[in-house]
């Protein structure tokens, strides 16, 4: 009988992160502060975070040890599997290898909580008694809320409105776990207040949630902040995802020549790709494919520059692929991806040359999601859904080319409480979205006169 399924024991859980910072061959740029804008320090960014983590994202170690609480609860889900499509592979007609790692097992049903278990534990050695956040299609937020409780922290999150209003069972995650849950834009804050000054209506967007969940977050010192993605030591968190894959493919005695996620903020596909980006910068021939929507094309289209990473202007300055912090996209399904800004890590890969981003169609993403469900069974996020469409074209293109690939994809999260996405694809109500190069042009004027990075590429 085919091996399915490759499974790590737990005495294989990775004990370190990888900190790829150590192996760029193009330092990033430093983050600047956004009143002087010059290099932000620690100390600028002491009442956003606690130290620990502030350390963790200037750090340039490669390895960095994962505390003894935090491993034992990942061990609630981790080690994840990681499946081979055989299914897929035989609907598709292709020689390639198809390789998925399944994040959908973890309690929140995504990858998400590889790095909230993290961020709670260090808030709480470091005395805070309330995390604030915001969360695009619930995902982070459900995780967040979840990690919090485990370790008996209060947990405010921002909700962007319309995932709010499209994903009622996230929303009812966060509460089942002891968080409160708000629409963004909200009366709560004044960044809230003025955003519905200007439009009443407005659906939200994920740097308008960042605005007030950093206002909310600084209003009081026992109070900090959380993101889910961007910043460099989230991407750190989730590099167990990838040590893990790269321990279950020698067991199956394979190597990837593609590997495969989709891309929001950053943080699930640099969690499985970066310690294969490494091989890559030491010799390897790997491509490494960062999938977006094509209504929020933010590596694709976007220049790199150095941009706010919340929308009235409260975060740091990042070097980073960027549609502008006033961009608001389409009200896409796949809420988490409906980010204006890439993190700085993957954006200065992508301008290495080590990363080559894809930007992708709903709907293409939709029947993927379809082909997958009625092929392995499992039913995709939408945010997934992007990753699963280009292992397929891939996979595709293997067979028109007669290759016998290795394809590896991050198969992020489950989508079984995104069921309303579903129906709306199934009866005609989803159609694809275009953004016109003059709204991207639009958005872009508001950094137009900010600080330039070196590579600057507006």
């Amino acid at each position: 009988m085919e091996v399915k399924k490759i499974f790590l024991p737990e005495s294989e859980l990775p004990r370190q992160w990888y900190n790829i910072q150590a192996d760029m061959p193009t330092p990033l740029e430093p983050p600047l502060h956004p009143g002087t804008g010059q290099p932000a320090g620690p100390d600028d960014l002491a009442p956003i975070f606690p130290m620990p983590l502030i350390e963790q994202e200037v750090s340039q170690e490669r390895w960095i040890d994962i505390p003894e609480e935090i491993l034992e609860k990942y061990l609630i889900w981790r080690p994840t599997p990681l499946y081979r499509a055989y299914n897929l592979e035989k609907y598709l007609d292709t020689p390639a290898k198809i390789y998925f790692k399944n994040e959908g097992v973890s309690p929140a049903g995504s990858h998400k909580p590889n790095t909230a278990i993290a961020q709670a534990y260090y808030n709480k050695i470091s005395g805070t008694k309330k995390i604030c956040t915001e969360t695009g299609a619930g995902q982070w937020g459900s995780a967040l809320a979840f990690c919090c409780s485990l370790f008996g922290l209060e947990c405010k999150v921002y909700m962007v409105k319309i995932s709010f209003q499209q994903k009622p069972y996230r929303r009812m995650m966060m509460e089942t776990w002891g968080a409160n849950c708000v629409a963004s834009p909200s009366n709560e804050t004044k960044a809230g207040q003025s955003i519905l000054a200007k439009n009443p209506d407005s659906p939200g967007s994920l740097g308008i949630a960042i605005s007030e969940a950093v206002e909310a977050a600084v209003a009081s010192e026992e109070n900090k902040y959380s993101l889910g993605s961007v910043l460099n030591h989230v991407m750190l968190h989730q590099t167990v995802n990838g040590l893990e894959c790269q321990k279950q493919l020698a067991i199956a005695g394979d190597y990837p020549d593609v590997v495969i996620g989709c891309a929001g903020g950053g943080s699930n596909f640099a969690g499985n790709c970066l310690p294969f980006v490494r091989d890559k910068i030491h010799g390897k021939d790997i491509d490494i494919i960062g999938v977006e929507p094509a209504s929020c094309p933010t590596m694709t289209r976007g220049p790199f520059a150095y941009d706010f990473g919340d929308t009235v202007q409260m975060t740091p300055l990042l070097a980073m692929h960027t549609l502008g912090h006033s961009f608001v996209p389409e009200p896409i399904h796949a809420g988490g991806l409906r980010y204006h800004g890439m993190a700085p890590i993957i954006s200065q890969l992508v301008m290495d040359n080590l990363i080559r981003p894809v930007a992708i169609q709903q709907m293409e993403t939709f029947q993927a999601g379809i082909t997958f469900a009625r092929t392995e069974g499992f039913i995709s996020a939408p945010e997934t859904n992007h990753a699963v469409a280009i292992t397929i074209r891939e996979a595709l293109k293997a067979k028109e080319e007669g290759k016998e690939k290795v394809i590896l994809m991050n198969w992020s999260g489950h989508g079984l409480v995104d069921m309303a996405a579903y129906e709306a694809f199934l009866h005609g109500k989803l159609a694809d979205h275009e953004l016109e190069e003059e709204a991207i042009q639009q958005a872009l004027e508001e950094i137009a006169p900010l600080p330039k990075p070196r590579q600057y590429t507006g």
